[in-house]
């Protein structure tokens, strides 16, 4: 859901070209599943298109090819360090860039896909301002 929001966050607001976005998880349980469908539902409900991708695996290299990498909560940031070790990107949480840091509200476990979508949305917005500010782009 975050890859899909953010890439139309960027497209909208004309940045696409600074841009790469990608997603990776960090087990291997879903590798090779498209998005789940209460994901492409509410995407699709708030007029986001979907990225088509499948679910595959972050690597040490991902933490070279990125500038920032950036996780839904505190398992996934430990399990995303444990991967990249010392790694160029810079590491965290989506929400650490928003003035409630905390963990997305994780579909697979509520079931609430508006939850989910509302902290994305948030974070993402959150983070392309900090990249402003900070001077990214």
């Amino acid at each position: 859901m975050a890859e899909s929001y953010f890439t139309e966050l960027v497209r909208r607001e004309g940045l696409s070209a600074k841009f790469v976005i990608g997603s990776a998880a960090t087990h291997t349980d879903a590798l090779g599943n498209a998005p789940h469908r209460g994901t492409r539902e509410k995407l699709a409900q708030e007029g986001i298109p979907l990225v088509p991708h499948r679910a595959r695996l972050l690597t040490r290299a991902d933490g070279e090819a990125y500038d920032y990498i950036l996780g839904m909560d505190a398992e996934n940031e430990r399990h995303m360090r444990r991967i990249l070790g010392d790694c160029r990107a810079k590491v965290g949480l989506l929400l650490d860039f928003t003035p409630h840091p905390r963990a997305i509200a994780d579909p697979w476990y509520t079931g609430n896909f508006d939850a989910t979508f509302a902290d994305i949305s948030e974070g993402c917005h959150a983070f392309l301002e900090a990249l402003r500010k900070g001077g990214a782009i």
